[in-house]
């Protein structure tokens, strides 16, 4: 989700890297006469660490919902004038719906991406080592310990985003019947069924 304060004859701006094309920046100075100084950051953490040390000089930045809600519950972030931006009404209502509830306001800020997290393997060396029949369609591909240890050959990465992975992993304890037998797993569990994560 984006959120912007105020730019007056610069703008700068704090994204994700590859989250725009190469020329973009240098259409929007060209078209608007504005300068635009734009940094990158690879973690949701980095920008949360930034943002709630205060003063950060960003007008635009582009955190997932989650770190929204948690960056304005803290006063990191302004409400958006949505009349001063005419093109919000082009948001998909559905999506828009859905980030309003994570974030606790339908001001907070605007869809930019939307996405999934999910599992890319290499079918070959996936076969070779675990068969035919190898579960493609679920986590225990790599969550199951069996699995895991013989794709350990191959390489097995995953996210550096706990907000990412722990849902999945919760979504496949449950799947075994987990789900309430370890108190600390349970708090998890309640924790992200009731932030909408999952």
């Amino acid at each position: 989700m984006a959120m912007l304060s105020a730019a007056g004859g610069s703008l700068n701006v704090y994204n994700w890297s590859d989250y725009i094309a190469e020329d973009t920046i240098a259409n929007f100075e060209a078209e608007t006469g504005i300068k635009v100084t734009y940094d990158m950051y690879d973690s949701n953490e980095v920008l949360e660490a930034k943002m709630l040390a205060g003063s950060s000089g960003y007008d635009l930045v582009v955190p997932t919902a989650d770190f929204l809600a948690r960056g304005r519950e803290a006063g990191a972030y302004q409400d958006m004038d949505l009349s001063r931006i005419p093109n919000a009404s082009n948001q998909d209502s559905e999506i828009q719906a859905q980030a309003d509830r994570m974030v606790g306001s339908n001001s907070a800020g605007l869809v930019y991406m939307w996405g999934s997290t999910g599992i890319a393997y290499n079918e070959d060396m996936v076969a070779e080592r675990l068969g035919d029949d190898a579960p493609t369609d679920s986590w225990s591909l790599i969550l199951d310990p069996a699995n895991a240890a013989k794709l350990e050959d191959c390489g097995i990465a995953i996210l550096d985003a706990p907000t990412d992975v722990l849902p999945n992993v919760m979504t496949y304890l449950d799947t075994l019947g987990h789900r309430w037998r370890n108190p600390i797993l349970k708090l998890l569990v309640m924790h992200f069924l009731l932030s909408g994560l999952i």
